[in-house]
This record gives C-alpha cells, structure tokens and sequence, in this order.
C-alpha cells in the first residue's frame, strides 16, 4: 500500500521522504561552524588509515583513471579535450566516491568493511543513486558543450593540441576575458554540483529517501550554511587540484581523503537516522 495513502495505524515503515511530502520539506539540518571542516578531515584521514586497502584502491582506480584519460586522448590527437575533462572531473567525482562514504559508514557502525562491500554499496539505493549520477553526468556534460561553446566564440577555431595551448591561447588579447567568462560558467555548475551533493549521496545510503529529497535536503544544508560551505568547496577543490598537480598520483590519497572527509561533514550537518 503507498505510504501517502495508508492508515496511520499500518505497521509499514515511514520513509523520511514521506514527512517532506505531507509538508515538513527537510530532516533536522545543524548549523556548522568554520572550524569544523578542519574536523571533518582529521575524521577522514583516521578513516583512511583504519581501512587503507579500501581507501587505496579506490584512490589508485581514480589515478589510473586520470592516466587512461590523457594518455588515451592523446593518442587520439584529442589532447585539446584533457583540460575540459579533467576540469570537469569534480562535478562527477561524488558519485564515484560512494564506496568511501560507504566504508566511513560502516565503520562508524562497526561492521565490517571490505573491498568488495564498498564496491557494491549502489545496492543499498540502486535506482536513486543512478538517478543521482545522471543529474551529475548532465551537469559534466553541459560543462563540456560551454567550454567548447567559449572557446569558438572568443578564438573561432579549432583547440590548439595541449603542448601548445599557452603559447597559442593564453597569450592572445582575448585571454584574460575567455578565462574570466571560462571560469565564471565552470565556478556556477561546479557550485551547482556541490550543493546538491554535500549530503545528499551519503543521506541516499544512510537513509530511504529518493535522489530529489536528497538534492533538495542537500541545497537546504548547503543554504543554511553557506559561509562554511563556500570554504568546505575550495578546501575540497584545492585538495583535489593538488592531487592532479602532481600528475594525478596525489589522487590516490587526495580522493579518499575527501570522501571519508565529506561522510562526516553529512554527519555534523544532517546527523544519525532517528
């Protein structure tokens, strides 16, 4: 029987999306402080060094996967395609972190944490996680039609081949208005991105609730705690910048490190299933 039409009587279990449906939009949503973010990285690391295989096969798969994008581009004679990719790599990297909300989770209920486990952590909301991975890959690829898009309006050409790219581009006299447009459009989807996924992929495996509750519970926490939302995004865009600085090895813990870090500030914002 639908939960919206059964007695309240039923012995079926409530779901949380069932109280925002009847008209109390958002679970109870904490204020954070600045300094809690600092917090939220000292939890992640210990969660990283707790199961290190976990974090680190997951950190190696997203280096690997780095390599496999240039080297694989390059071949094709597509090199003028990495920095749009790799730029837009962060508006899908929280769905492809789920095996490391999904090993912070257990092992904050002490259960057992394996490889394979976190893996198959998609199991635990399967259609609302997939629904929540197709918004992402519409933002990515929105992101890479308007960095063509900038591009052919401000060099009406073709990207030059990556190993030229400075000297062809950045030196022209439009430069500075093409990053200034580039990274205003790349900063508004990345904000996108980020509000409806600070605490909506680790609520989607914490709690029944569908991808669109989520999303919106997540906009809600990102609202009500802006400030510190706005320093959480640049300390996670410098953490990963870092990572892919050094050719993406630093992934390997850079990535990790986020994931466990970004299950706990769900923690401190949204708290425990009551």
């Amino acid at each position: 029987m639908n939960a919206l039409t059964s007695h309240p009587d039923s012995h079926h279990p409530r779901r949380d999306e069932d109280a925002w449906l009847e008209g109390h939009p958002y679970p109870d949503i904490r204020r954070v402080t600045v300094d809690q973010s600092t917090l939220w990285l000292a939890a992640g690391w210990r969660d990283f060094k707790a199961n290190p295989v976990v974090s680190l096969v997951y950190g190696l798969l997203f280096t690997i996967g780095g390599y496999a994008l240039v080297l694989g581009l390059g071949q094709m004679g597509m090199q003028s395609l990495i920095l749009p990719l790799v730029g837009g790599f962060m508006l899908v990297a929280p769905i492809l972190a789920v095996g490391l909300y999904e090993a912070s989770r257990r092992r904050e209920a002490n259960e057992t944490v394996r490889v394979g486990i976190c893996i198959s952590a998609f199991r635990r909301n399967p259609i609302q996680l997939a629904s929540y991975g197709l918004t992402l890959l519409i933002l990515y690829l929105t992101w890479l039609m308007l960095a063509l898009l900038i591009f052919a309006v401000f060099y009406n050409e073709r990207p030059p081949a990556l190993d030229s790219f400075l000297i062809e581009v950045l030196v022209a006299p439009q430069a500075p208005l093409f990053l200034i447009v580039g990274t205003a459009v790349g900063g508004v989807l990345a904000w996108v991105a980020f509000s409806i996924s600070v605490v909506a992929l680790p609520m989607m495996l914490d709690r029944d609730v569908s991808a669109i509750y989520a999303m919106a519970a997540s906009v809600e926490a990102t609202r009500k705690n802006t400030k510190v939302m706005i320093g959480w995004a640049a300390m996670i865009a410098l953490i990963t910048l870092v990572g892919m600085a050094t050719f993406f090895v630093g992934l390997a813990i850079a990535l990790p490190l986020v994931g466990h870090a970004s299950w706990h500030a769900y923690r401190a914002m949204i708290g425990s299933r009551p």
